[in-house]
C-alpha cells in the first residue's frame, strides 16, 4: 500500500505588502512607508483582502491582482481622508501611526495569519495557483512597520534622494524561515 502526504488546503493565505505614499496635508508633505500584513482568501467567486496591519481595511476583485490593487486604493484613501482631517503634521503622524497600530477585535486576523503561516512551514508547502507567480518573502526579513515622515521644506534637516524611494511589493509568505 503507497503511503500519501495528506493535502493542505489553506483557506487563508499570508500576504506582505510594503508602500510607499506621498501624500500632502494641511501645511505639509508626508512620506508613508508602510510594510504590513494581510490575509487573502476567495468568499462568494471573488478573491478578498484582510488587512492584518493595518487591520481596517478589506477589499476584493475578480482575482489577486484587482483585489491588491483595490485594497491599495483603499489604504491611499484612508491616508487622504486621515490627511484632510489633521490640522497638522503632528495630528496626521498620531492618527495615522494609531490606525496602523490597531487590531482586529481579538486579533482574529492576526492569530489567523500566523496560522497560515505556519501550515506553509511545517509542510514547506509551495504558493498555490494564484499566488505562485508572486515573490515569496519571510516575514522575519520584512517586519510590519509604518515609518511616517514630514518631507517638505519646513521639515529640518531633509533632503530627498532617489535612494529614498521603495518599490511596492505584494508577496506571498515564504515557506522557509529567513
Amino acid at each position: 500500500m503507497l503511503m500519501t502526504e495528506p493535502t493542505v488546503t489553506l483557506k487563508e493565505h499570508p500576504i506582505m505588502l510594503t508602500l510607499q505614499d506621498s501624500i500632502s496635508g494641511n501645511g505639509f508633505l508626508a512620506r508613508i512607508t508602510m510594510s504590513g500584513r494581510t490575509l487573502m482568501r476567495q468568499e462568494d467567486g471573488k478573491w478578498w483582502m484582510y488587512g492584518v496591519r493595518p487591520a481596517g481595511i478589506a477589499a476584493s476583485g475578480e482575482n489577486i491582482d484587482e483585489a491588491f490593487l483595490n485594497f491599495r486604493s483603499s489604504y491611499k484613501n484612508i491616508l487622504f481622508d486621515i490627511a484632510q482631517e489633521s490640522k497638522t503634521f503632528e495630528d496626521f503622524y498620531k492618527v495615522v501611526q494609531r490606525f496602523f497600530d490597531e487590531g482586529d477585535s481579538h486579533n482574529e486576523d492576526e492569530q489567523l495569519w500566523e496560522a497560515a503561516l505556519q501550515t506553509i512551514r511545517s509542510g514547506c508547502l509551495q504558493p498555490p495557483a494564484p499566488f505562485s507567480k508572486l515573490p515569496q518573502r519571510s516575514p522575519e526579513s520584512a517586519p510590519s512597520f509604518i515609518n511616517i515622515e514630514r518631507v517638505d521644506a519646513q521639515a529640518k534637516d531633509k533632503r530627498l534622494t532617489p535612494s529614498e524611494n521603495v518599490a511596492e511589493v505584494f508577496a506571498y509568505s515564504s515557506p522557509k524561515a529567513a
